[in-house]
């Protein structure tokens, strides 16, 4: 399986710091996440049942009802490859990895592109499969774009995929309104904004047929009861969702703006997240490290990736990390 952020045990194995003593930047998740409720103790103990009021709060947050929720967006990208058996699929050269493995275990041709080579590529493709906005560059396709390409694809029976698993920050910029278009298929998950990661709740936004291809190769039960519920409240919370997107995007200006204080002006970036390439950048990583700080790394591009920290006492421990980092 591919590596990724959070590895938070093997990292306090690894440099001999107590798990409790970590600083954890490298998830991209909402360090302040939607803090969930006691349950219900019946949807501990019945099994799960859909149009529990799940797919109506999905709806009336995401804006579309062509929807189908999945054990959080992984659920889905490992299932995808298995409605399509042959092909030629476009992804980014730098982007979410678990994209381009799962197409590629499934035996279809992956085709690594650079955002300005789309367009010259999308005759020979059959899949266009894009993060947006993109992790870990921060890369974002407008609207307009993304559904001239669909189009393009639609023509000859082909798919645009976009994960927007960072995008309910900006949510003007999501297609998940134009769901139920050929040929578009929209991954969103509460994993990132709502920081539910360990919930694993997603859904996947298409077209009819899709929608039921999909539910049959996953079967029954896909969300556990208890994931169904929170997630049903966290989409209706609709107070924090503002007071969340307000505080992010305040907090990722905050982050930009203190790591190009020392030196390490970011080369992208979303509110949860800033991304460095840098020739150096393992050597910031481990530094980072040593101290108790965990970062994400990506070894190509060398590049690493900062998430919020969680509270002040966070901020400032960063602050003099990356100010003995620079001495």
């Amino acid at each position: 399986m591919l590596e990724h952020g959070g590895g938070l045990i093997a990292a306090a194995r690894r440099y001999g710091i107590p798990r409790e003593q970590w600083l954890d930047l490298s998830t991209g998740l909402n360090p302040q996440g939607w803090l969930v409720p006691a349950l219900p103790a019946s949807c501990w103990q019945r099994l799960p049942e859909e149009h529990d009021g799940l797919e109506a709060a999905a709806a009336d947050y995401y804006g579309s009802v062509n929807l189908l929720p999945v054990a959080g967006s992984q659920a889905a990208i490992q299932a995808l490859p298995l409605l399509r058996p042959a092909g030629r699929v476009g992804v980014l050269s730098t982007s979410y990895a678990e994209h381009a493995h799962a197409w590629q275990r499934h035996g279809l041709q992956v085709m690594p592109l650079e955002p300005d080579a789309i367009d010259a590529a999308l005759p020979t493709l059959d899949v266009l499969l894009l993060v947006n906005p993109n992790n870990p560059t921060g890369q974002r396709f407008s609207v307009d774009t993304l559904q001239g390409w669909r189009a393009t694809l639609a023509e000859r029976g082909g798919w645009l995929i976009v994960d927007e698993a960072f995008m309910d920050c900006t949510p003007e910029e999501s297609l998940v309104p134009q769901a139920g278009l050929p040929g578009l298929i929209v991954l969103r998950s509460l994993g990132k904004f709502f920081g539910l990661a360990g919930a694993r709740v997603g859904f996947v936004f298409a077209w009819s047929e899709l929608l039921d291809a999909l539910r049959e190769e996953l079967g029954p039960w896909t969300l556990a009861g208890p994931a169904r519920a929170a997630a049903r409240l966290a989409l209706l919370d609709t107070d924090w969702q503002v007071t969340a997107r307000q505080r992010l995007a305040a907090d990722g200006t905050r982050l930009a703006a203190l790591l190009a204080e020392h030196g390490l002006t970011p080369t992208g970036g979303t509110p949860l997240f800033q991304w460095l390439q840098r020739s150096d950048a393992q050597t910031i990583h481990e530094v980072l490290a040593r101290r108790g700080i965990l970062t994400r790394h990506f070894a190509a591009p060398a590049s690493v990736r900062f998430g919020l920290p969680p509270d002040e006492a966070g901020w400032q421990r960063l602050a003099e990390a990356l100010a003995e980092l620079r001495g």
